[in-house]
């Protein structure tokens, strides 16, 4: 049985899920992110690996999607929101827990590569694969490849700046990377409950705050409108640099289904060309897209 197993390293849980020769997802099992313990989560990626080796009864390859990369100067993390993982060997100090070797990569890069090997977007190929969670990340995939890049940033547009901002929006907020106004700050999920409490002074989550658009609730509404306008000009700046054949969206708020209409009718504006059809898709694979992801980062 040829076995690539992934690991999805979050801020919250370690995952780990186990794809069989022809790619079906056979094992998934999950443990709470030791955080700002460095070695416990090294011996919590270990013990997942083993366990599931001993499940499946074989040994497998390995690939880790991390909430950063790997830096081409030092090899060590860097750029990580899990600010405990940056400038520590990860990968080093995983292929010596695991005797083998391990394949490390862009928690978002892992995400897109899901989508466009036998997900959403299965077939194109260039797929920008956007990551709307704790933070915004984004990955490229070109041919069934991740693209890392030359300084391994390739696809990190939530670290740009938001594009055509209005008066309102700045300078915009602080980001944890020290900058202001960055994408993340504004696209990310948290943010959406944010940017609502500070417009209206009401605390909700963001699914309270779609509930309460459906039910006609003016304020709740008018913060979705001005989220699908930002992520429309977000996505709009990757469609004039990039012009991807699709792009894929994941992460708790992927799964707002006016996304998909609203932010494609809006883009149109700000794309520098006569007609914009680029397919914005939901994520076939939902949250196992991030195991399945690092296990393909090991091609058959």
């Amino acid at each position: 049985m040829t076995l690539r197993l992934g690991i999805d390293l979050g801020g919250t849980k370690i995952e780990v899920g186990a794809l069989d020769a022809e790619g079906a997802l056979v094992l998934r099992r999950r443990r709470p992110t030791p955080r700002h313990d460095y070695v416990a989560l090294l011996h919590t990626i270990t013990e997942l690996v083993h366990e599931a080796e001993q499940a499946l009864g074989t040994r497998g390859s390995v690939g880790v999607g991390i909430p950063g990369a790997l830096s081409r100067v030092s090899g060590r993390v860097k750029n990580a929101n899990s600010t405990w993982l940056n400038d520590r060997p990860l990968q080093q100090d995983l292929e010596a827990l695991l005797a083998r070797p391990v394949r490390l990569a862009n928690d978002a890069n892992c995400f897109a590569l899901s989508e466009a090997v036998d997900g959403a977007a299965a077939g194109e190929r260039v797929v920008f694969g956007v990551i709307l969670g704790t933070g915004t990340g984004g990955g490229i995939v070109i041919d069934g490849a991740p693209l890392a890049g030359r300084n391994a940033i390739a696809g990190e547009w939530g670290h740009n700046p938001l594009p055509w901002p209005t008066p309102e929006e700045q300078p915009g907020p602080t980001c944890w990377c020290g900058k202001q106004g960055c994408i993340e700050t504004w696209l990310c999920g948290p943010a959406l409950a944010t940017d609502h409490q500070r417009v209206t002074g009401q605390t909700a989550s963001a699914e309270a705050i779609a509930a309460a658009a459906v039910q006609g609730d003016a304020q709740a509404e008018a913060t979705l409108q001005r989220y699908e306008a930002r992520l429309a000009r977000a996505l709009a700046g990757v469609i004039n640099t990039l012009d991807p054949d699709a792009i894929v969206l994941g992460g708790g708020l992927s799964n707002l289904d006016r996304l998909y209409t609203q932010v494609p009718s809006l883009w149109g504006q700000w794309v520098f060309s006569d007609q914009c059809d680029t397919p914005l898709l939901r994520h076939r694979h939902g949250d196992s897209s991030g195991v399945r992801g690092a296990a393909w980062l090991w091609p058959a």
